[in-house]
């Protein structure tokens, strides 16, 4: 059975203070409105192919919620329309009030890579965004606020080339910040880090969470990662992609991996997944 329990609801939860970052501020995120997209390709032989399908999503302003499906269900496709990078074939993308009609700075992509320029260094990387619009000047203290807040402050004059690959994730975490996007979309941002680094870059996101209330929607592969990051587990169908579950996690943070009830929710999911080895699910209702 999915387990529905908002974290909201728990009267023992854990205070945000619980990670060692700072109170939680109000949001600074937006809501994010899906209603019934669709997206569909047509190929080079002249064959339509269907990314998404009827996909309809709501998420709250401040909510990190997760997307996990398999590979070519439409995730990223999903987050280049939430980018304004591509636009739907059919239904509409709002943030807030606002449809969602092309690229913006109020909302932010984190790939899978850092991405980061290699002639420029930690600092001018951080700042090329602002440099883009035309606003650097104004919002030069806002580079050395997310060096501090990322921890990056004495490698600010750093090249990529000398950076290890969570710190070259940060840099692009700050770059992404900076902006002060109302909705950060992150493309499997930690996929490619070894397991030790990618579970400090998660508290790392975690705590720029707290700290902020930025609204994030994260696409992972790894069940795990998806438990201990995030408000709510969206699982999404084999292509074409539409909301197959939804899932409160309902843990109080910190959350830890071994806790019978992580666990438990893990076998859950992987259940749901059909990736436990025991046949498919019984029917959950929603």
């Amino acid at each position: 059975m999915v387990i529905h329990q908002r974290a909201d609801d728990n009267p023992d939860r854990d205070p945000p203070e619980a990670l060692g970052s700072a109170p939680a501020t109000p949001a600074l995120g937006s809501s994010l409105d899906i209603e019934n997209v669709g997206k569909s390709f047509r190929a080079a032989n002249g064959t339509v192919m269907q990314a998404l399908s009827g996909f309809s999503l709501a998420v709250e302003a401040g909510e990190m919620v997760s997307l996990v499906g398999p590979s070519g269900c439409g995730k990223s496709t999903l987050l280049r329309l939430i980018a304004g990078l591509d636009s739907p074939t059919s239904g509409e993308l709002r943030i807030g009030a606002e449809l969602i009609a092309g690229p913006s700075a109020d909302r932010g992509l984190i790939f899978q890579q850092p991405n980061l320029f290699p002639w420029l260094s930690v600092r001018r990387n951080i700042q090329a965004g602002l440099v883009a619009r035309g606003v650097l000047a104004e919002c030069r203290q806002d580079t050395e606020h997310f060096l501090r807040l990322v921890g990056l402050e004495a490698f600010a004059d750093r090249y990529p080339h000398e950076l290890s690959g969570g710190m070259a994730q940060r840099a692009a975490l700050a770059r992404a910040l900076v902006n002060h996007p109302r909705i950060l979309l992150l493309d499997e941002p930690l996929g490619a880090l070894d397991q030790f680094t990618r579970m400090k870059m998660q508290d790392e996101v975690l705590r720029l969470w707290l700290a902020r209330r930025t609204t994030m929607v994260l696409v992972t592969h790894d069940v795990d990662e998806a438990i201990y990051m995030s408000d709510r587990i969206v699982l999404l169908t084999p292509g074409p992609g539409r909301v197959e579950r939804m899932i409160d996690v309902g843990l109080e943070r910190p959350r830890y991996r071994n806790s019978p009830r992580f666990l438990e929710l893990r076998t859950r999911i992987l259940e749901m997944l059909h990736f436990t080895g025991g046949g498919a699910p019984e029917p959950t209702t929603r």
